[in-house]
């Protein structure tokens, strides 16, 4: 049995088949925001409801949509639920060695203040783990190092899902950017220095945003000077990269010139007040003798060689991931290598033996968009050795013996993890469940349709708002180019708009959409230990994300009229 996408099943017209398809979408907001339900039950909840509508609406065939969710859940669980799952693995390991403490130390002694922190790690150290490795890794890691460091939770989280917003266009070694040119034929370089004319506006604002939802604007005026270098520095990197390297390295430079900027800075600078949350003042006296407010503890307590001990672990993974994500070496370990290298052919071979790939049962070749349109091929993708969490998993093996905890300790601690993480994986796996369900159905289509039809006037700024609905659907800005830049081009073409910021605006916006898609939220509440919370973060991100999609709908608006010299 065959499957061919009707975009207007309801009645036949376009308006009442979006509305139709809206529905599990403004469920989900339902259940988060005003329901206040635990992820995993939203999670599937929402899946189920859009089985059912894709059936008795779209017309797609029971055991079809049945096979799309597993398909979508197994893709939830790897490569998505592994990279938490290790990440938070090698957190505790962190926590449990004690070496946690060290790090946290080695923080303080740079800045105590939390506002600076933030900066620190949820947006220069976060958009390095985006260029290198994307998925969860970024959020998953910052968020619980912010933990580590006296942060509440929800903030940790919250902040570090908003921080992310910055690198993601150009996440893991410039996927996102890359994917469009395969659909749309136009040259990634191109879409890379429209996307670069874009985003270091948001750059350079987002870290004042970070501040100014964690202190308010008296407190954030007090560190405006770090501010600056950290948004200025990251914003320029981001455009000079963008423009005349292409996609592949904007996030990993932006973020270690930001990085090495503000480290430098704050040795000759010093905001003239502490900033802490309100509940950290019976805690305020430790942190200030750790922070070397007490110079004693400095000295007494931890050399150089400890404290680059105590971050092995994360310069492990920052290695690991970094080399997994280079193209021909990522080709190799998934077994899709066919250089001459003798090294990456023995890799492939390896990479061969743990990769999976078995056809989707009803769903392979089965699924047209149109009549005489090529069928879409459907495989369970399952690439074990290839998947960034197994590269986090690598470096948390090396970090058992540099840290020196016991293999039976090392153990427990992975199935701690697992147990903390299990209902965080439920929700993954339904939610991509979902997302693949509303795509094979063709209701994300019917959406992206209703969008396009605002018309000249109003889809440049519209045009954002695609990609933005793409990553929330699918949580990735990859997934949402392919998803939507090839109806992103046409409709760009069709109204006189130029298809490369049409592209570059489906990127741009998508990023926006990040903080809030359901797999973000689980991995973050996952990393930070807000398990059953997801709702309490879903509504702390949702006025920022719809903030921050307005402000690219304008810019874009603005590009397509009175900026067009902006675009390449």
């Amino acid at each position: 049995m065959t499957f061919i996408q009707n975009f207007t099943p309801v009645g036949g017209n376009l308006w009442l088949s979006a509305a139709v398809a809206l529905i599990p979408i403004l469920y989900f907001f339902w259940a988060l925001a005003i329901k206040k339900m635990k992820g995993h039950i939203a999670g599937i909840t929402t899946l189920a409801l859009a089985i059912l509508l894709a059936i008795v609406a779209f017309k797609v065939p029971a055991g079809m949509a049945l096979m799309s969710a597993s398909q979508g859940a197994v893709y939830g669980i790897l490569p998505i639920g592994w990279i938490i799952v290790a990440s938070v693995f090698l957190y505790k390991l962190t926590v449990k060695s004690g070496q946690f403490d060290i790090i946290r130390h080695s923080v303080l002694s740079i800045t105590e203040d939390r506002r600076l922190q933030a900066l620190l790690v949820a947006f220069s150290f976060g958009a390095f783990l985006e260029g290198a490795a994307g998925f969860g890794a970024p959020v998953a890691i910052s968020a619980a190092l912010l933990v580590g460091l006296g942060f509440h939770p929800l903030y940790a989280a919250g902040l570090c899902l908003i921080a992310n917003t910055a690198p993601v266009a150009f996440g893991a070694i410039g996927t996102p950017v890359i994917a469009l040119e395969g659909p749309t034929g136009i040259p990634a370089l191109e879409v890379s220095k429209m996307i670069g004319r874009q985003l270091p506006f948001l750059s350079v604002f987002i870290p004042f945003y970070l501040v100014f939802i964690m202190a308010g604007w008296k407190k954030t005026k007090e560190v405006m000077p770090a501010i600056l270098v950290s948004g200025i520095s990251f914003s320029v990197t981001q455009y000079v990269s963008s423009n005349f390297l292409g996609p592949e390295l904007p996030d990993i430079l932006s973020s270690l010139v930001s990085l090495i900027a503000m480290a430098v800075f704050l040795k000759f600078w010093k905001p003239k007040t502490i900033f802490r949350f309100s509940h950290e003042q019976e805690f305020a006296a430790t942190i200030a003798m750790q922070a070397g407010q007490t110079k004693q503890a400095q000295v007494v307590h931890y050399t150089g060689g400890q404290i680059f001990k105590a971050w092995s672990p994360f310069i492990l993974l920052t290695g690991t991931i970094t080399l997994w994500g280079i193209p021909t070496i990522k080709s190799a370990l998934s077994g899709h290598y066919e250089g001459s290298n003798a090294i990456l052919k023995a890799v492939n071979v390896i990479g061969q033996s743990f990769t999976f790939m078995p056809e989707v049962p009803f769903v392979h070749n089965k699924v047209f968009s149109k009549a005489g349109a090529a069928a879409t091929p459907a495989f369970y993708k399952m690439e074990l050795l290839a998947a960034a969490g197994t590269a986090i998993l690598i470096a948390a093996i090396i970090t058992k013996f540099i840290v020196g905890i016991s293999w039976k300790n090392w153990v427990i601690t992975f199935g701690e993890t697992i147990n903390e993480v299990k209902f965080p994986l439920i929700t993954i796996a339904s939610v991509v469940g979902f997302a693949y369900v509303i795509n094979l159905a063709g209701m994300s289509t019917t959406l992206a349709l209703t969008l396009a039809k605002t018309g000249a006037i109003l889809f440049p700024f519209f045009s954002p708002f695609l990609g933005w609905l793409g990553v929330f659907v699918t949580g990735s800005d990859t997934s949402a180019n392919v998803l939507f830049g090839n109806l992103q081009k046409i409709t760009a073409e069709s109204i006189g708009m130029d298809p490369v910021l049409a592209l570059a605006a489906n990127s741009s916006g998508g990023v926006t959409g990040k903080m809030i898609s359901p797999q973000s939220i689980a991995v973050a509440c996952a990393a930070v230990g807000l398990v059953g919370k997801e709702s309490d973060l879903f509504r702390f991100t949702i006025k920022h994300s719809l903030f921050l999609v307005v402000l690219i709908g304008v810019m874009v608006w603005l590009q397509n009229s009175v900026l067009s010299f902006m675009i390449p």
